[in-house]
């Protein structure tokens, strides 16, 4: 399966700090905000990403992530021009995707819970095997008339998806993480820009429901979805990164420890990455992490 992290758009909800820096560049606690997302991609077992950021950004990019030979990746580059909407990204990433699955995650959002890695893998079995078309991941929330949420039958099975509805018939928000078969290129050329002139990826989901191909992984209670779109939320997401990072011992989306875990490293490569950054104490983690996957 292919990677596609979407990191491009304005940022206008967070400006004036976004008028300078991409959002998906911004601190999240003791990281940039894009190492989230793409630590859900590595979880994945994912090694083969593109990165869609705006032209102008896509130099800073660059610099953080380089090819991602370093952490046994390869990493890629392409432009959206204009936010027209996330489906584009498929179109984008097409050659990428080059007749493959996809995943497609939102560069602004963060996922964090217990089993989360086990979860996606055997998702993603489901659709290379053609169990599944798509597979679409709810999280329970307070206030569901704020978001797209999701409707599924007893099986998991979507049955419906209803865009900020006035009397939900679920409490699951859709969140910004998708998994799609090798139909999903072909899906979104196949649409017709919204009333914004946007590619919608509801109107994706919606064609794989249509074909009851589309099921919905409730992510549940004890697990973290976090949208850092704007101030407050920014804020909160550094706070609950903090309070977990100190009570555990343990860092949240440390790039180099999945790497040494899934075996794309080696110990004495993680702790060279590690003292590269070794005056913070995110490089005296890392060079921990690799001491302690020696000893082991």
């Amino acid at each position: 399966m292919k990677g596609i992290i979407l990191a491009g758009g304005a940022g206008t909800r967070l400006h004036p700090i976004t008028r300078a820096v991409s959002k998906q560049l911004l601190p999240v606690y003791d990281k940039p905000m894009i190492y989230y997302p793409l630590s859900v991609l590595m979880l994945a077992g994912i090694r083969d990403i593109l990165v869609i950021t705006t032209p102008e950004e896509q130099s800073m990019f660059r610099r953080l992530l380089g090819d991602g030979a370093e952490l046994g990746l390869r990493i890629t580059y392409a432009a959206q021009p204009e936010p027209n909407g996330i489906a584009q990204a498929f179109l984008i990433g097409a050659d990428h995707i080059d007749g493959d699955a996809t995943a497609l995650v939102l560069g602004d959002n963060i996922f964090h819970g217990p089993g989360f890695a086990d979860t996606l893998r055997a998702c993603i079995a489901d659709v290379e095997r053609g169990d599944d078309g798509a597979v679409l991941f709810g999280y329970p929330v307070r206030d569901p008339e704020r978001y797209g949420v999701g409707v599924a039958d007893a099986d998991g099975r979507l049955t419906d998806i209803e865009e900020k509805p006035e009397k939900p018939r679920s409490n699951r928000a859709i969140t910004g993480l998708y998994l799609y078969d090798d139909r999903v290129v072909d899906v979104a050329r196949g649409l017709t820009p919204s009333a914004r002139g946007e590619l919608e990826i509801t109107d994706v989901n919606r064609a794989y429901l249509d074909k009851d191909a589309a099921r919905l992984v409730d992510l549940g209670r004890g697990f973290a979805w976090l949208d850092t779109g704007t101030h407050d939320s920014l804020l909160e997401a550094g706070q609950y990164v903090q309070v977990l990072e100190h009570r555990q011992g343990v860092r949240i989306a440390c790039l180099e420890e999945i790497a040494l875990e899934r075996g794309w490293i080696d110990a004495d490569a993680c702790y060279a990455l590690g003292a590269a950054q070794g005056k913070s104490g995110y490089g005296e983690y890392v060079m921990a992490v690799a001491d302690a996957h020696r000893k082991a």
